[in-house]
């Protein structure tokens, strides 16, 4: 399989060097910099997105039980790192929801709160689907969640990793999801328009799927899409390959103006464009989200291990922690993300 990678590698680079010149690249210098928050920014905390509304910023993840979702919040980035989390919600004991609680994302969508999520049950933990809690209060801090059921798509199959963002007037979800006629445990990236916060209205449009090698390491896998809109594109990542080592981020992307419904309208990295580093001792980067600042820095939120090697099944492992840091982009406009940075205080 490493020589199959490498093969592919060295195919794809004339390619990756002229779509995406920040590959050819080193990190830029405002993502080597020291960063104003701990890096890690929160142990044991896979999945992360962090939301920006008013003068607060909110945190979820997944949690290293799988069993619950919490939500904390402060008035800067560093003040996450100790910010007292909440529970806002717990797992059944049987039924739907009540196993592997994974991937929450909160927005706040026509005056209200919700948080979609996946999960599975407990006795089929792998029947996951899309679910999503809902809260009125202004603060969602306070209020009470109250479930709004089953987010359905096309298909009743493996389904994980939504995400909803909103573009020209329009509000979209991008999700994973494995298609039932692939015969395999594969998943792809799908994109719909919403009708409300808790209902798609289709059309169900497939956006990639695994096709290179470094996106099939282990299993293969295209989930958990992020959304950027920035600098006439828009851009959205997923993760590919297994929960590993191999865990990385490759990118669509298509033009402003384009019918983001329309396939066609999207190109695709031929090769990752943030991996493991094994320099910066940083392992499997994967399942990111982005956040903007006022004065329009971009974040790149993310997970990683500081270890290569783990025991068993790299999803029974705890030791994803949430990182932060600075996206810089090249002169045409493509991100580039660098390297994950070197964990504070190591040589």
């Amino acid at each position: 399989m490493t020589s199959l990678i490498s093969r592919r590698a060295a195919l794809a680079a004339p390619l990756l060097a002229t779509l995406l010149p920040a590959l050819a690249q080193p990190a830029a210098p405002a993502a080597s910099a020291p960063l104003p928050w701990p890096n890690p920014l929160i142990p044991q905390r896979a999945d992360p997105q962090i939301l920006r509304h008013g003068d607060w910023y909110y945190l979820m993840a997944t949690v290293p039980a799988y069993d619950l979702l919490e939500l904390r919040r402060a008035r800067s980035i560093p003040g996450l790192a100790t910010a007292e989390p909440k529970v806002v919600w717990r797992k059944k004991d049987s039924g739907p929801m009540s196993r592997h609680i994974w991937a929450p994302e909160l927005a706040f969508l026509d005056g209200r709160w919700y948080i979609h999520f996946s999960a599975g049950e407990a006795k089929e933990p792998w029947k996951i689907r899309l679910w999503t809690l809902e809260n009125a209060s202004p603060d969602p801090m306070q209020g009470e969640w109250t479930e709004r059921g089953q987010l359905k798509t096309a298909w009743e199959s493996f389904t994980l990793d939504a995400t909803v963002f909103e573009h020209r007037g329009k509000r979209y979800m991008a999700w994973a999801q494995n298609d039932p006629s692939a015969k395999d445990h594969s998943t792809n990236i799908y994109l719909s328009r919403m009708k409300s916060p808790t209902e798609l209205e289709g059309p169900q449009v497939k956006l990639t799927q695994p096709e290179y090698a470094w996106e099939k390491v282990r299993h293969k896998v295209n989930e958990a899409p992020a959304v950027l809109v920035h600098g006439g594109r828009v851009f959205m990542t997923y993760s590919a390959a297994g929960t590993g080592a191999e865990y990385c981020l490759g990118l669509l992307w298509a033009d402003a103006n384009a019918d983001l419904l329309d396939a066609k309208s999207w190109r695709k990295s031929p090769g990752p464009v943030f991996s493991t580093s094994d320099e910066n001792s940083q392992f499997g980067p994967g399942h990111n989200s982005f956040l903007v600042e006022p004065d329009g820095t971009v974040l790149n939120v993310f997970h990683a291990r500081n270890y290569r090697d783990v025991k068993g099944d790299p999803l029974k492992d705890t030791g994803r922690a949430t990182r932060v840091q600075p996206l810089a982009f090249t002169a045409d406009g493509m991100p580039d993300f660098g390297l994950p940075l070197k964990e504070a205080g190591k040589p």
